[in-house]
């Protein structure tokens, strides 16, 4: 049987770490590069081989997947000195699986066009225990032919691959299933709240939620949501309404509540679960 592929990653942090594990269980090797050395050992230590900087990754693979934080990450371990594109040869994929501006996604496409790489752009969802699982959800954006190369790989940690058209809406996709996430966490603050002020036993009132039509996902994993990425998912949002003009009241209101929204989940929130109640942590 011929070797598959080999992938690089650049990221292998609480979720990239998840899916290298996978990509090494279907039998892909796999070359890891992270700023922190607890990272790269952690990946070392489960299989993968590692590598200084990112241009050594993209001189061992054709293939590389980013996970990193943040836009400026992303465009400097494509473009920086020691970037991939520094070593990746024509014909190569960068797969965006950070979540970043639609514009910065498609600014790194242009330049990697130039030099003959295609972007893959990839951002995940689900979180960190669908990553443990193999069970994320990637919202795509790329041609077809990137698409169909990319597919075996990310169905080692994805059960679910929707391509919504080229480079660039996947991140819109990601920016709007976070967008609309926020909405109703903080929707579910508010009528917590409500229910403390009235009395009535908020788990009682989830499970008929869940079946009516003010069920959402955000209910079903409220015990799961921190809002530790509330702020720069809305940061993004905001970011494209003020690039196309548009006035979102709604957007911007969310924005601000998310702020306080981190402060009180990890604090007091309301208990829809029970489970505070219980003495577990939310």
């Amino acid at each position: 049987m011929a070797q598959k592929e080999r992938v690089g990653i650049i990221g292998p942090g609480r979720m990239g770490l998840a899916m290298v594990k996978h990509m090494l269980k279907a039998g892909h090797p796999v070359t890891a590069t992270d700023v922190s050395p607890d990272a790269l050992k952690r990946a070392k230590e489960i299989g993968a081989d590692t590598a200084a900087t990112a241009a050594e990754v993209g001189k061992a693979c054709n293939f590389v997947i980013i996970a990193v934080g943040y836009d400026e990450e992303t465009m400097d371990c494509t473009t920086g000195p020691n970037g991939l594109l520094k070593t990746m040869k024509p014909g190569s994929v960068i797969a965006v699986s950070s979540t970043v501006a639609l514009s910065t996604v498609r600014k790194l496409d242009e330049i990697c066009r130039k030099q003959g790489v295609d972007v893959y752009d990839a951002p995940i969802c689900r979180g960190r225990w669908a990553a443990d699982e193999g069970t994320l959800l990637a919202l795509v954006g790329a041609k077809p032919d990137v698409l169909k190369r990319a597919e075996p790989i990310y169905s080692c940690f994805c059960s679910d691959i929707r391509p919504l058209g080229g480079v660039g809406f996947g991140q819109f996709g990601k920016a709007m299933n976070n967008f609309l996430l926020w909405v109703n966490s903080i929707g579910l603050i508010e009528a917590g709240r409500m229910g403390e002020a009235i009395g009535i036993e908020l788990p009682k009132l989830r499970d008929a939620l869940l079946i009516s039509s003010g069920g959402s996902q955000a209910l079903i994993d409220w015990d799961m949501t921190t809002f530790t990425w509330a702020a720069k998912d809305m940061q993004l949002v905001s970011k494209m309404s003020d690039e196309f003009n548009l006035s979102l009241p709604i957007m911007g209101a969310i924005k601000e509540l998310t702020k306080e929204a981190r402060k009180i989940k990890a604090t007091n929130p309301p208990d829809w679960t029970g489970n505070l109640a219980k003495g577990q942590k939310a």
